[in-house]
């Protein structure tokens, strides 16, 4: 049986596009790598179509055009990856018994980094517009806070970044993601440990309060 045959009778457009990544909604519907779509606007089953940009097509042609390959390649590429057996003779299409582990796409590897990055980024700017209210001088004579003076020299670049995911090009935002990937997971740390010494600071505040209530109580 050719790859064409292998990939019609065990699999469908659907179970080939969440293996290579798409997440399918309860109604059918995903969003359309094909063009650069913000809400599901493809459905998809056996086949699929996209109301989108109009795409259509089986699952050999969902994934020849993902990744940009000739029909009969992208069948191949199928039986191989979801472990279909397939030969060129009337041997009956075998489904090999393992589990199938979905595998992401670039795109949707770069979106989550993309959305991390992001949520990252706004939490720490949160964090600077709080420093920068908070550790303000109170007088001309008053030396600058540490905190202050972070928050005056990364609000503006912290903002730029935040725009720049959110309205950027895909090369800017690429180019965002490349080079703050590293950076981010270290402001991460940090936003976690401050978390956990406000925590920390509010139960000291709550056991303080607390035993002078019991003291006042008891007198």
């Amino acid at each position: 049986m050719n790859p064409f045959e292998a990939v019609k009778q065990n699999t469908s457009a659907r179970q080939v596009a969440e293996f290579y990544g798409a997440k399918v909604n309860k109604n059918g519907m995903c969003q359309c790598p094909f063009h650069n779509d913000k809400t599901p606007s493809m459905k998809i089953d056996d086949r699929f179509y996209c109301f989108g940009c109009n795409e259509t097509g089986d699952a050999v042609d969902y994934v020849s055009k993902l990744f940009g390959i000739g029909l009969r390649e992208a069948a191949i590429k199928i039986c191989e990856d979801m472990s279909l057996e397939y030969d060129k003779t009337t041997q009956k299409t075998k489904s090999v018994s393992r589990p199938i582990r979905p595998q992401k796409s670039e795109a949707q590897i770069f979106a989550e980094a993309q959305k991390y990055i992001y949520k990252v980024l706004s939490d720490f700017h949160g964090m600077l517009k709080k420093w920068k209210k908070e550790y303000e001088p109170r007088s001309p004579d008053e030396e600058f806070h540490p905190r202050f003076v972070e928050a005056l020299q990364e609000i503006d670049r912290v903002e730029y970044h935040l725009d720049t995911l959110l309205e950027g090009d895909s090369t800017d935002r690429a180019s965002l993601v490349s080079e703050q990937e590293k950076k981010v997971v270290g402001i991460a740390e940090r936003l976690k440990r401050c978390k956990e010494i406000q925590a920390e600071s509010f139960d000291d505040d709550i056991k303080t309060r607390s035993y002078r209530i019991t003291r006042d109580l008891e007198r």
